[in-house]
C-alpha cells in the first residue's frame, strides 16, 4: 500500500473521530444541557444525514449499473427514514435498512 493512501485514510479517520467526540464533550461541559440549540439539532441530524449520503453515493453507480437495483434501494432508504424517525438512533436504523434492501433485491431476484 502506498503511505499517501495511508496517511489520508489515517487522517480521515482521526478528523471523523474528532467530528464525533469533540461535540460530545463540549456539550458534557455546557452550564445548562436541557437548553436545545441550533448546534445540538445540526449535531443531532448529521448523523441520519450522512448514513443517507453514503447510500447515495454507493448505490447511484449500482443502479446506473444494473436497474433492477432502483427497488432495493428505495426499500432501504424507507426502512431507514421510518425507523430513524421512530427511534431517533442511527445505529438499528442503518441495519435494518441493509437488512430491507437484502431482503427486497432476494424478494426481487425470486420473481
Amino acid at each position: 500500500m502506498r503511505s499517501d493512501v495511508l496517511l489520508l485514510g489515517l487522517l480521515v479517520g482521526c478528523v471523523n473521530y474528532l467530528f464525533r467526540y469533540l461535540p460530545l464533550r463540549l456539550r458534557a461541559s455546557a452550564a445548562s444541557p436541557a437548553k436545545r440549540g441550533a448546534t445540538r439539532v445540526l449535531l443531532d441530524t448529521i448523523g441520519i444525514a450522512s448514513i443517507c449520503a453514503l447510500l447515495v453515493v454507493s448505490s447511484v453507480p449500482e443502479i446506473l449499473h444494473d436497474t433492477r437495483r432502483l427497488l432495493p434501494t428505495l426499500v432501504g432508504f424507507a426502512v431507514l427514514g421510518v425507523s430513524y424517525y421512530k427511534t431517533r438512533s442511527i445505529i438499528f436504523p442503518t441495519l435494518l435498512s441493509a437488512l430491507g434492501y437484502g431482503v427486497a433485491w432476494k424478494l426481487l431476484m425470486f420473481l
